[in-house]
């Protein structure tokens, strides 16, 4: 656990661009213009790395963010990732075509907790695939995964050549916890990058998070 107390540890961790670590995100289903717009004058305002948004919003954010540095992550079958993987693989080809710079999908969670892993595996490619070249995050739901389920998916996103594992919708019942974050990092170590989502509110959260 870091510590603000340390005067040489406090200098160290203000020089770290924090804002560029976040994707600032609105994901409810009766999201108008007016609360994607105050998503993007945020964003804006504190540079954050991306902003996260539903698919059928992205070519509107897209619009709003030019000659900014601030990139568009979609979520593709969110929050439930039970939709077919033909349905994600499309959706993602979709999204990134209308300009989301990065893809967060959901896992097949139902699969995953019956142990059918070779389907959540495919799964997971089919979406990297319509990717490309483009960043995947992969949510796993670690709130409705056991601690041994939680090594596992790790270990199936590890073998999908995704770029991250995520924690959480948001939309499950908790968000990510540190005890989750230790999980997967005790699984994949530096092969796979990490992201924390739900129920992080404060600075010290944030840092244990890092």
């Amino acid at each position: 656990m870091l510590s603000w107390n340390n005067k040489k540890l406090g200098e160290k961790i203000m020089q770290i661009n924090y804002n560029k670590m976040i994707d600032h995100t609105y994901l409810k289903a009766d999201a108008t213009n007016k609360e994607i717009d105050n998503l993007l004058d945020e964003s804006k305002k504190y540079d954050f790395k991306t902003v996260c948004v539903n698919s059928s919003w992205v070519a509107y954010c897209k619009e709003k963010l030019t000659k900014t540095n601030i990139g568009i992550t979609s979520v593709i079958g969110f929050p439930l990732g039970a939709m077919l993987t033909s349905a994600k693989a499309f959706e993602a080809k979709e999204a990134i075509k209308a300009g989301a710079d990065e893809i967060d999908m959901v896992i097949q969670i139902g699969k995953m907790k019956m142990g059918d892993y070779d389907y959540v595996l495919e799964d997971i490619k089919a979406v990297k695939k319509a990717c490309g070249k483009h960043v995947l995050k992969v949510i796993i739901e670690t709130a409705l995964l056991t601690e041994a389920e939680i090594r596992k998916a790790t270990e199936i996103v590890m073998a999908s050549d995704a770029e991250f594992i995520k924690t959480s919708t948001g939309f499950s019942t908790r968000g990510a916890t540190l005890e989750d974050v230790k999980i997967m990092k005790s699984v994949c170590g530096d092969k796979l990058l990490i992201k924390a989502a739900g129920g992080i509110s404060n600075k010290d959260d944030m840092i244990n998070m890092a």
